[in-house]
């Protein structure tokens, strides 16, 4: 029932949408759960009330994934507070559309800096003491693979920057028994790509059970991926797309 009792979890961008989700579904399975977040305080603070409502630790710290320093410093804080990190998500991340051409060289800058240079300063900083068993989980996107519109250059490079490091690192850290893997959700309904956008009704039509996806869905994968069952996954990439990518 609660397989992931007695770990420590930190979920980066967990204030909202998957990221909320993600955190919520490990303190269903018994994690504790530390959340980053940029700037929602309060909707930071009401995550870590449900997580702690679950009968689990929960906590929040303030850190901009723009700036590498920021994450370091959370990751540290969670270790602080739990005395081990066991699970790692990466979830903070950006999105932006611009076709080439009209994009400028502080466009690609911040795509680095939050989607891939934030990830590798919480991966590095994480594996200075995770120990055997550990998880390390990140959050691409379809679009690393596929990018049916114009103007996401910038976006599927940095996604697809997160799969080819989490295929690095899990050669870096297999001997450890530490696995990485990263997920790749699909279009999903959050409030920054909601179902029912102006987009949404012809991307449905490129997804093979035609509809969006729910938070919930990329959760219980982060969930199943963190837990005892899935140790011999490890420097993979899993579509979460409903046939997006079929």
């Amino acid at each position: 029932m609660h397989p992931l009792t007695g770990k420590k979890a930190l979920v980066t961008g967990g204030s909202r949408g998957i990221g909320a989700a993600i955190a919520l579904r490990l303190a269903d399975a018994g994690a504790d759960v530390a959340i980053t977040y940029q700037k929602s305080q309060n909707k930071a603070e009401e995550i870590v009330q449900r997580i702690q409502q679950k009968s689990v630790t929960g906590f929040a710290v303030q850190a901009d994934a723009l700036e590498g320093e920021n994450v370091i410093a959370a990751v540290r804080k969670a270790i602080d507070s739990f005395g081990q990190l066991d699970i790692l998500v990466n979830n903070a991340g950006t999105f932006d559309m611009k076709p080439v051409g009209e994009t400028t060289l502080e466009d690609f800058d911040r795509m680095m800096q939050v989607n891939v240079r934030s990830v590798f300063a919480a991966v590095n900083e994480t594996v200075k003491q995770m120990s055997e068993g550990g998880r390390i989980i990140n959050i691409g996107s379809v679009n690393a693979d596929f990018m049916p519109f114009p103007g996401g250059s910038l976006y599927a490079m940095s996604k697809g920057a997160i799969a080819a490091m989490t295929r690095g690192w899990a050669r870096d850290l297999g001997h450890r028994g530490i696995t990485v893997n990263t997920i790749q959700p699909g279009p999903v309904d959050t409030d920054l790509n909601p179902a029912n956008s102006d987009m949404s009704a012809t991307l449905c039509q490129m997804i093979a059970v035609g509809h969006y996806g729910k938070p919930q869905d990329i959760a219980d994968m982060v969930a199943f991926v963190a837990g005892p069952n899935a140790s011999y996954i490890t420097g993979a990439t899993l579509n979460i797309d409903g046939g997006f990518t079929a």
